[in-house]
């Protein structure tokens, strides 16, 4: 890789952290990558604050798509800058090094010469829920993505190829009682108190493994927020409400997860109420897949099961296989004062730019 090329990674990450994005504020960044990429061939399509842009065609050979989100979550994070080796910004690792790395080989791939079709996909609200997410409704309208052979999720990983993901199930668990006063308790029924039998049931719980095409995912259920109805600090609470997430590996649909979800609860709070929240399905690895396997001889650092959800289970869900690879640290995401590594950012390009340029039709 060129010293140009470097530079041009370093300047479009910095530029990429400097227009703020959190979830549900992405028009301005989406406006600045559809102006950047905008001298295309094809004209990118645009579907609400997301853009498809089409940079390869007719070249006969497999269709690939590289797919990152614009949004962030909202962390404190000082201004977009590069300190060293390292680009700091408020999605500097999720996943604006992934963004990075897709606009410098649109600008820098000899384009006509690559011998697989290709396309970018730039979407909106991923940080949030499954429902609100934009690729949901840009597969559904796009007249391509549905057909793509392979579909490569730009989310960090640390330049490791991360196969499948995990489902996610959130529901609130609901505990009924009656106030009464705390003088006198037994006028009433704790609904904290009566939930007693299942937080000690969740615990003891441990995590599940399973083996999927030779990678170990393990299955989690944790509660992640508690709300009490009480009415005041002399008042028994006649309401206890849980968020509980589980967390679901590729050998379970989403029926069958919501069913587990029931059992446990049921178990041990046969009176509580389950409502699902937020409903996200698991993906298989792909791991024979020849395009995964070619991204794989590409250099990758190595090959891991996704313990985590990510679009690629939208793809999957379309019989459209999918992976994830990205540049950014993986510890980074979410993190106050986010930065990630730029060495990392020119390693998963040249990865990235080996594995396309060595494609040819048949693989």
């Amino acid at each position: 890789m060129t010293v140009a090329v470097e530079r041009l990674l370093d300047e479009t990450l910095l530029w990429l952290c400097s227009v703020p994005s959190p979830i549900g504020e992405e028009r301005a960044l989406c406006d600045a990558v559809a102006g950047r990429l905008a001298r295309r061939e094809a004209p990118a399509r645009r579907y609400r604050d997301s853009i498809v842009v089409p940079l390869r065609r007719g070249s006969g050979g497999p269709h690939v798509a590289l797919v990152g989100h614009l949004d962030t979550v909202r962390t404190e994070n000082g201004p977009a800058r590069i300190e060293g080796d390292r680009c700091f910004g408020s999605g500097a690792s999720d996943m604006k090094s992934g963004l990075a790395v897709m606009i410098a080989l649109a600008e820098t791939l000899d384009l006509p010469r690559l011998g697989c079709d290709l396309t970018l996909v730039f979407y909106a609200r991923e940080e949030g829920p499954f429902a609100e997410n934009e690729l949901g409704p840009v597969l559904e309208q796009d007249p391509e993505l549905s057909r793509v052979d392979l579909a490569v999720c730009m989310e960090p990983s640390d330049n490791k190829l991360h196969l499948g993901c995990m489902g996610s199930i959130h529901a609130t668990v609901t505990f009924e009682g009656r106030t009464a006063h705390s003088a006198r308790p037994w006028e009433g029924e704790n609904a904290v108190t009566k939930a007693a039998a299942f937080l000690a049931a969740m615990h003891a719980l441990r995590p599940r493994e399973s083996v999927v095409e030779g990678l170990t995912y393990r299955a989690v259920t944790t509660i992640t927020q508690a709300k009490d109805g009480g009415r005041g600090r002399n008042v028994v609470p006649d309401r206890f409400v849980l968020n509980v997430n589980h967390r679901f590996a590729p050998d379970r649909s989403l029926e069958e997860a919501k069913r587990e979800l029931l059992a446990l609860v049921a178990a041990s709070a046969p009176d509580a109420r389950v409502d699902f929240t937020d409903l996200s399905p698991a993906a298989r690895p792909s791991a024979g897949h020849p395009l995964v396997k070619a991204l794989v001889a590409a250099g990758v650092r190595a090959v891991e099961p996704k313990r985590a959800w990510t679009d690629v289970a939208r793809f999957a869900e379309r019989g459209v296989a999918a992976v994830n690879f990205g540049p950014g640290e993986n510890a980074q995401a979410h993190q106050r004062n986010e930065s990630t590594s730029l060495a990392l950012v020119h390693e998963g390009y040249g990865i990235v730019a080996r594995w396309l340029t060595a494609l040819r039709p048949g693989v």
